[in-house]
């Protein structure tokens, strides 16, 4: 059941800020897989990489420099997954992904983040594609909450509707940023000469025209089952991190979070 994303996602949070080095202190179905410790007079990033139960691979980045949280997504899915005559697909699904989810209404995931004093945005490339916000640290609940919901309740929010008004969207970014722009199309004719036709790199993220408009709000369906799972994704998350005013550490969060397991 993919409500579990959510709790067994900030229970790794939650074991992260504890004693990490303890691997019989972490919730069940989370296992501890890398770490870098903090060494002194050394220039690094700390980090402790977990690997969740449902395949979500989890890395969490403490820094006390600022009060902020910053959550990362990223899913092992661009348009070097797409096939020929479907080209455009991995960025035109990053658009929908702001479209609201089951729980949360059309063009509510920005003004959620927006309102708490965060920032957010999405990117696609050929291997990748990933959701990021930036919040102050008492809004990393509400953040991994939204994330989670159009992970696992995306489709219950898709409608023709949002389906044709963002495909109207990306081929007017593609008018935009390619076709009207001097030597727009150039980074598209070199990927065409480079490669081979059926190459899935010889195209660019935003896609062809053609390919666009022969899609439909099913292709959306089948795309989002294929490549938007736990189990395609890491989460990242650095900075401060506290929920509900608490410590990550705390022994009580853990166990509330425990209960919303069943």
């Amino acid at each position: 059941m993919r409500k579990l994303l959510l709790c067994l996602l900030c229970l790794a949070v939650l074991s992260g800020c504890s004693s990490a080095r303890d691997s019989d202190a972490l919730p069940q179905g989370v296992t501890l897989v890398d770490q870098q410790l903090p060494q002194p007079g050394k220039v690094q990033i700390p980090y402790s990489k977990y690997k969740l139960a449902n395949g979500l691979t989890v890395i969490l980045s403490p820094d006390h420099s600022d009060p902020l949280v910053h959550v990362d997504v990223t899913y092992h899915v661009g348009s070097a997954r797409e096939s020929q005559g479907r080209t455009g697909f991995a960025h035109f699904f990053e658009h929908m992904m702001f479209q609201g989810s089951k729980h949360v209404k059309d063009q509510q995931h920005f003004k959620l983040i927006t309102e708490a004093g965060g920032s957010l945005n999405g990117s696609t490339n050929q291997d990748r594609t990933n959701y990021y916000e930036t919040v102050p640290a008492n809004q990393l609940e509400k953040v991994l909450w939204l994330e989670s919901d159009r992970m696992g309740f995306l489709l219950d929010a898709v409608s023709q509707r949002k389906f044709e008004i963002q495909r109207d969207t990306v081929k007017n970014e593609r008018a935009q940023n390619y076709d009207n722009r001097p030597y727009g199309l150039m980074w598209e004719k070199m990927g065409e000469a480079m490669f081979p036709q059926d190459h899935p790199y010889s195209w660019q993220t935003i896609g062809y025209v053609q390919d666009l408009d022969h899609v439909d709000v099913n292709d959306l369906k089948v795309f989002f089952l294929r490549w938007y799972g736990p189990n395609n994704a890491v989460l990242t998350i650095g900075g401060i991190s506290i929920l509900n005013g608490h410590s990550l550490g705390s022994k009580s969060i853990l166990v509330r979070f425990l209960k919303d397991l069943r």
